[in-house]
């Protein structure tokens, strides 16, 4: 079974990955007519189309082109031509006025219960996935009809209008496409039939835009101030810029509030960015202006994080949804146990968590402390060694049943960066290769972090957050590489998120 969004979610991706929507239509809409041409006698040729104008009502125009050479067709269409929502709907729409078809619009909906009572067959395709909220005319008025004519075949196309709702289409069969929706069954839907229309392999085991244009939460116009994201980074000693790098990846990523708690020497480097102390210019300026929105806490010790740092940063803790937990912080003993303590309380106090770098080696020592957590584990093939105590293979299945077994084992997410990235909850698994060989430059990987804890901290689900980073991250140093090439440094992969973000949004 596959949930509505996460279809959305591949017929995006599947675009990216070089097959058009007007083609996953095309295919739909066929397997929808091949469907129709088994099942009915021959003896009752006369088919009603009621359509939508969406992409649901575009399934319902290619199936009824294919059958007018074996039936009688009539199309409803629930509104007016220029109501047509998609591009390739009105293409599909246009392609029936070719056909020896009668093509109603909703000027002549006082003609509906005619048409209803003349045709043996009622195929709704109406209103598909997209559907958000309750039913509303004219959908409900049509929805009503349907469901109190008698000796009738209905199908829906994909789903029953108004899935989900209080009122909805109750068909005899539904034609669904690529797998059945979670909560579809036979007392909902009828007898239902599954079609393969076409999604490539690669977009169904592979990241692409579609995690992102799906699963970003939008802020509402009516929010306010820290209610779209407020994220601790807990970093920073020896790596005096890791901690900064995350911050400024978590601001461009969308987060309202990002605060650092780091120790004084790396403090004072992420309050002082300017022209006189980082070249060239252009980057002072660019970091400066966004050092401005990230709040500093410093901590006892000048190099490293220590226990007596804890009340510090408990402080913290009650102001923010998500702790990113590891960029720069070493392994010095005195710091690995106050990642420990720490790691607790946040679990403690169910806050989300990206945990990284160094950090990943207490997790690796005392998994337990994370268990069933919201935690993203972002380690390379080295940290995973730390985790799980294996030397992965260079081979990618052997390597995903390792990051499945283990996440599954923790019960958390686990971002496996490499060649070929593996992002796992234990149950779902997803590739990425969309990054560069010039990504491998020294603070990427605090990016990432930043990334997925601002996802995070906008209420994102751990592996679709997962999921979001390692395309935003990857699309993001793509497009720095089109500028740098292999000059590229971490700031430049910073500077593209918010071009990813509009293209894709």
């Amino acid at each position: 079974m596959i949930s509505r969004k996460e279809i959305k979610v591949l017929d995006i991706n599947s675009e990216y990955f070089g097959t058009p929507s007007k083609k996953l239509m095309e295919n739909a809409g066929k397997g929808v007519a091949d469907f129709i041409t088994k099942q009915i006698n021959a003896k009752n040729r006369k088919i009603l189309f009621i359509c939508g104008t969406g992409n649901n009502g575009g399934d319902g125009f290619v199936a009824a082109r294919y059958l007018t050479k074996k039936f009688d067709i009539t199309v409803f269409l629930t509104g007016q031509e220029k109501d047509i929502k998609t591009e390739i709907a009105e293409i599909n729409f246009k392609k029936l006025n070719k056909k020896d078809l009668e093509i109603f619009d909703y000027g002549s909906i006082n003609k509906l219960d005619k048409l209803i009572s003349e045709n043996y067959v009622i195929v709704d395709s109406m209103l598909g996935i997209g559907l958000s909220g309750n039913l509303r005319e004219p959908y409900l008025t049509i929805v009503n009809k349907i469901n109190t004519v008698k000796n009738k075949i209905i199908i829906s196309v994909d789903i029953p209008t108004g899935f989900g709702t209080k009122t909805f289409i109750k068909p005899d069969y539904t034609v669904t496409f690529h797998d059945i929706k979670i909560e579809m069954k036979k007392e909902n839907c009828g007898e239902i039939s599954k079609i393969d229309i076409g999604i490539p392999k690669k977009a169904i085991q592979y990241i692409g835009p579609g995690e992102l244009s799906i699963y970003y939460p939008r802020p509402k116009k009516e929010s306010h101030k820290g209610e779209n994201g407020r994220l601790l980074i807990v970093g920073g000693g020896p790596y005096i810029g890791a901690p900064a790098l995350s911050g400024f990846a978590a601001l461009r990523t969308g987060s309202d509030l990002v605060y650092i708690t780091t120790p004084k020497r790396a403090g004072k480097a992420i309050t002082s960015f300017s022209p006189l102390v980082i070249k060239p210019k252009r980057l002072a300026e660019d970091l400066g202006k966004i050092s401005l929105n990230i709040i500093v806490k410093e901590l006892n010790h000048n190099d490293i994080l220590i226990q007596e740092d804890l009340d510090i940063i408990k402080k913290n803790l009650a102001k923010v949804d998500t702790v990113v937990i590891g960029p720069g912080l070493g392994s010095e003993n005195a710091t690995l146990k106050t990642i420990e303590i720490l790691i607790k309380k946040c679990v403690n106090l169910k806050k989300s968590m990206v945990i990284d770098a160094d950090a990943i080696q207490v997790i690796g020592k005392k998994p337990d402390i994370i268990k069933n957590s919201k935690t993203v584990i972002t380690p390379h093939a080295g940290e995973f060694k730390e985790l799980a105590g294996i030397k992965l293979s260079n081979n990618l299945n052997e390597r995903k049943i390792h990051v499945e077994k283990w996440a599954n084992k923790i019960g958390v997410t686990i971002f496996l960066k490499g060649q070929i990235d593996i992002i796992s909850n234990g149950v779902v698994t997803k590739f990425n290769d969309i990054h560069n060989s010039a990504m491998t430059v020294g603070g990427t990987g605090d990016v990432l972090s930043g990334i997925i804890g601002s996802l995070l901290s906008k209420k994102v689900e751990p592996f679709d957050a997962a999921r979001i980073g390692a395309f935003l991250n990857g699309a993001a140093g793509n497009n720095a590489f089109e500028k740098n090439s292999y000059g590229l440094i971490a700031t430049d992969i910073i500077k593209e998120i918010p071009s990813i973000l509009k293209k894709y949004l």
